[in-house]
Order: C-alpha cells, then structure tokens, then sequence
C-alpha cells in the first residue's frame, strides 16, 4: 500500500472514530438543551442553552431541588425543579412550600418574590402525595410554569438527566441551581 493511500486510510479510521465517539456522547452521555419559555426565570431565561447530564441518574437518583430534563405529555420535553420525591407529601399554604409536614426554604425563588412586592407566587395547593417512582415537579417561575399542578407527577423513566450547565449566551455562562 502506498504512502498516500495508507494515509488517507488513517484519516478515514480517525474520523469514523470521531463520529462514533459523538454519537455516543450525544445519545449518551451529554446533550444540548435549549430553555423555551419563562417558566424556569429567574434561574434559567429563555433561550438558555444547557447540557444534560444523561448519565447522572445512571449512577444515582433524583434529589429534591434538582434541575431536570423530562418527557412530557403532549411529546414535549420541559425543564423543571424537582419538589417532592417518591413517598413525599408537597403542599403550599401562604407561598410556603411544605415537604413532609416541614416548612422548607426555597432560596432560588428569592428575587422573584419581591417582585411580586408581597403578593403569592405559588397558588396554594392541598396536600398531595408522591407515589412510587414519581416525582413532583414545579418552574421557578409558578404563575407561568406548566408542571405537576396541570400534568401530574412524572414517572422516573421520563427524567432525561440533570440540568445544570448554561453554556450559551456566553454571558451568562454558569452553574444552574
């Protein structure tokens, strides 16, 4: 084999070898995500491009707080915070989120809060429980989220991964929490 074809062979192999690590990766491992709509503010704003860790639910499970990726109702993947956790009561009374009985802090909701200058973000809702395999998921932003309250839990199989990384606009490149 000549020179020349032995090294076309060998870009040839490379770059085989560079689309089947992509693909893995892609499908895998990691993914683009990109926010849409204003549901997630003041966390992630429209048009926000994340990564999905794919594999980080492999490895263990959902905690409450976390940021998600999950299949919806209607074949539409949403962005959401998860809430309540298999086996948990989630209730709202007064914008106080109650898990389990207890009164817990939602430090992310903070500055959306004193825009509403005192008045209710999230709509009280009765207590409801978090079957088994299912989360409870709520945006950030709870007068124009579409969640747990309209489409019910979601089934852990429906979770993608875990959101965290906002790689695009530049500016606003961060961790997500």
């Amino acid at each position: 084999m000549s020179k020349e074809k032995k090294e076309s062979w060998e870009w040839l192999k490379a770059i085989v070898i560079a689309l089947i690590l992509a693909f893995v990766i892609r499908h895998f491992l990691f993914a683009p995500v990109i926010v849409d709509g204003e549901s997630m503010i003041p966390t992630l704003e429209n048009s926000d491009r994340m990564i999905v860790n794919k594999i980080s639910y492999s490895l263990g499970e959902p905690e409450r707080f976390d940021i998600i990726v999950f299949h919806a109702p209607a074949g539409k993947d949403y962005i959401k915070r998860v809430i309540g956790l298999p086996g948990d009561t989630v209730e709202f009374k007064n914008d106080i989120l109650y898990v389990n009985g207890e009164a817990v802090d939602e430090p992310y909701l903070d500055a959306l809060k004193q825009s509403y200058n005192g008045g209710q973000l999230t709509r009280d809702f009765s207590v409801i429980t978090v079957p088994d395999n299912e989360l409870f998921v709520l945006g950030d932003n709870r007068s124009r989220s579409k969640d747990s309250r309209d489409i019910g839990t979601i089934h852990i199989d429906e979770v993608i991964g875990k959101a965290n990384v906002v790689f695009w606009p530049v500016s606003n490149i961060r961790i997500a929490n």
